[in-house]
């Protein structure tokens, strides 16, 4: 009999750090991946440098802030806070070499022979680009800089967070420095006028650098070069002493602009002096200066990606289906007559907008309950709720303010919506609502009736065509009164004696997921169907891997689908051999979660708005909600199916680390690519009942 494994010990988790550094090494793989078309290489490219910005200014930053506390407890993973910062920057710096070795060898080359010239350095420019780009300085460019001298009298300037800016080595008298930000309201990227049927590119801050003499008349321009700082942006508000919450976030977005400096990028060839000068006057420490060999924040591709032209070398734009929800009927018959399950974005988020609309306009809508987390900077559902409100009819929305570097924008709408009569709650103090839930409450012929949907994504009708999510709509009687309870408990302080369909975090979700798990090890040791098949964005809670664990060892068999960061380790002996772990890195960005028990043989399969993390579980309103329509469930389990035959885009995890498919013998499947076709396919079969899309794939490991 083999002796029970201590599941415990840090040996047998990642930290979840590196392990996201891992998911952002998945999307370079994409930008280095031949089979992509170049201009989706280099959008991939710009991902991973806009990822690493947010990594830095809130994960790295939160690191710092424990070494300075003094902070030792170990993650577990067993690595203390200075250990991790340690092997952050390690893996940072050698993740951003591979990121601008992937530009400088293999991108500028492919886009060179597509007729594309990328101008990275000013003294690259022929003698008539001179010219032009010395023109459009003057014209353009020169009357919105502003030159900051540093001397006694002027002190280093403050400089913005993210923002790109040129540091000057002058000499006159005595020797001087300046600094010149690179203004935002001028496009990054310039085209310069056509040469032999090759279109011409250079960057703002290499046309300035190269004018920068203009700037300092009377001096002489020993060196100049670009700079960027990443600062530390993760709030602290103080919840619990704040008289007005909206207030005190308002307040603490003032100061995410001027947080401690956290990395400083400059360029590879930057004059010593500047680096001692701008390391001095931003307080940065030696290890976190990056040598960039190239041009700083390569988010700018995404900016050549949206120059007009070179079609053929980008992915045709998808449009998402329309066949769910039929628009010579009213939303509100339609979901009377069965559930409906939307999977976005290869199904239109459009029948989301217009259960709002038309809820708005319904004269039999009594009120419209809703939660929102991140919407569109012009959101058509926000538009719904105020001419709601207008309407007469009774409109509560939780607008989440913590909502993270959304927070600004979710301010403007909380205030637009008080003042068209809506009932708005800005969260709650110590959570945030991540729950994506709408409640409408109409008057029908037999009495009042309720319409409930929900989501595992936000309610962003601009993200809803990036991002995969499920959504669900029905007028369940049992999840209409969980509904009603949800929003009661958090306009209120009432809490439900029971439950009848929801499982909401932070109170009892946690304990309902252990359940689910363990009652799978239960029927496993009982030799009877058991398996675990679920998908999600990051696995990093401890309790709930360590039933994972123990789940495999009696024989549970489980596939993971997890898009980013897993703490939990695959293949080892004992613990973790039934376990598998891919994730599946595309077009869109994975975002829905899906869980499927087999429950001994009765399955059953449930979306969420949560991941497998503590915040989630013990720090959020979320919802865990089931799916039961026969035809609905069958859909979500055949999405998992089809996710797991993936061989094109699923990286595997094999022990701590991530391979790409092995696929010899395997049919050659993007399962993104399967499900824009299948919507397609729906949508052209959407009148023929018998017209059937997926095969079924059973889903058993």
């Amino acid at each position: 009999m083999n002796e029970k494994k201590d599941i415990s010990i840090p040996e047998y988790y990642q930290n979840r750090e590196l392990s996201w550094l891992k998911f952002n090494e998945r999307i370079l793989l994409e930008a280095k991946d031949k089979t992509n078309k170049l201009f989706e290489r280099l959008k991939f490219l710009s991902i991973t440098a806009s990822n690493l910005d947010e990594f830095f200014m809130v994960r790295v930053a939160s690191l710092k802030d424990m070494v300075d506390a003094k902070y030792v407890k170990p993650d577990i993973a067993g690595m203390k806070p200075k250990e991790q910062l340690t092997a952050i920057l390690k893996e940072t710096k050698e993740f951003m070499e591979r990121q601008y070795n992937a530009f400088n060898r293999s991108l500028l080359g492919l886009l060179e022979k597509q007729g594309i010239n990328m101008i990275t350095y000013h003294e690259q420019l022929s003698e008539e680009q001179k010219l032009y780009v010395d023109t459009y300085f003057d014209e353009n460019v020169y009357p919105v800089l502003t030159p900051m001298a540093v001397d006694s009298s002027r002190p280093f300037p403050l400089i913005r967070n993210k923002s790109l800016n040129i540091c000057v080595r002058l000499k006159g008298e005595e020797e001087k420095f300046a600094t010149v930000q690179v203004p935002d309201v001028i496009s990054r990227v310039i085209e310069l006028p056509k040469t032999a049927d090759v279109r011409n590119f250079i960057l703002l801050e290499q046309i300035i650098e190269r004018n920068i003499d203009k700037l300092f008349c009377g001096y002489e321009v020993v060196s100049a070069c670009p700079y960027r700082i990443t600062r530390n942006a993760d709030l602290s508000i103080h919840e619990d002493e704040a008289a007005d919450l909206l207030e005190e976030i308002e307040k603490q977005l003032r100061k995410r602009q001027w947080g401690f400096v956290i990395r400083l990028e400059i360029e590879d060839k930057t004059d010593k002096q500047i680096i001692r000068f701008l390391k001095n006057e931003l307080n940065v420490e030696t290890h976190s200066i990056y040598d960039v060999n190239g041009p700083l924040d390569l988010t700018f591709l995404m900016k050549l990606y949206s120059v007009d032209g070179f079609e053929q070398l980008k992915d045709e734009k998808y449009i998402p289906a329309h066949y769910a929800i039929s628009g010579e009927e009213d939303i509100f018959t339609q979901i009377s007559r069965k559930d409906i399950l939307l999977h976005h974005p290869y199904e239109a988020f459009d029948p989301v907008v217009d259960f709002i609309r038309q809820a708005s306009e319904d004269e039999n809508v009594l009120a419209i309950k809703q939660t929102l987390y991140r919407v569109s900077g012009n959101s058509p559902i926000i538009r719904s709720l105020a001419r709601a409100a207008d309407n007469g009819k009774q409109v509560t929305v939780l607008v989440e303010l913590k909502a993270r570097f959304d927070e600004e924008n979710n301010i403007q709408w909380a205030k637009m919506l008080e003042k068209a009569g809506c009932h708005v709650i800005y969260g709650l103090v110590g959570l945030k609502t991540h729950s994506k839930i709408t409640l409408v409450v109409r008057r029908e012929e037999e009495g009042i009736k309720r319409y409930v949907h929900l989501g595992t994504g936000n309610y962003n009708d601009a993200t809803a065509k990036l991002y995969t999510d499920l959504g669900l709509m029905t007028c369940n009687t049992a999840v209409g009164e969980d509904a009603t309870a949800v929003f009661n408990m958090i306009s209120g302080y009432s809490e439900p004696r029971q439950w009848n369909r929801l499982s909401i975090a932070p109170y009892w979700l946690r304990e309902r997921f252990l359940y689910l798990i363990k009652r799978e090890t239960k029927y496993a040791k009982e030799g009877k169907e058991a398996f675990i098949t679920a998908k999600m964005n990051s696995l990093c809670d401890k309790e709930i891997i360590e039933a994972l664990y123990e789940a495999s060892g009696a024989g549970v068999q489980i596939n993971l689908i997890v898009r980013g960061i897993c703490c939990l380790k695959t293949g080892i002996e004992g613990v973790s051999e039934n376990i598998s772990v891919r994730s599946i890195v595309g077009t869109f960005l994975e975002h829905s979660r899906i869980f499927y028990f087999a429950n001994g043989g009765n399955s059953e399969v449930y979306l969420a708005s949560a991941d497998w993390m503590p915040r989630n579980l013990d720090k959020r309103v979320e919802i865990l909600f089931p799916v039961e329509d026969a035809e609905a469930k069958e859909e979500v389990i055949e999405i998992l199916g089809i996710q797991l035959a993936d061989t094109l885009k699923a990286h595997v995890l094999v022990g701590e680390n991530y391979e790409k498919v092995d696929k010899r013998g395997k049919k050659l499947l993007s399962s993104q690519t399967y499900f824009c076709e299948a919507a397609k396919e729906k949508e052209s079969k959407a009148g023929n009942p018998a017209g059937r899309l997926f095969v079924p794939v059973i889903v058993k490991m």
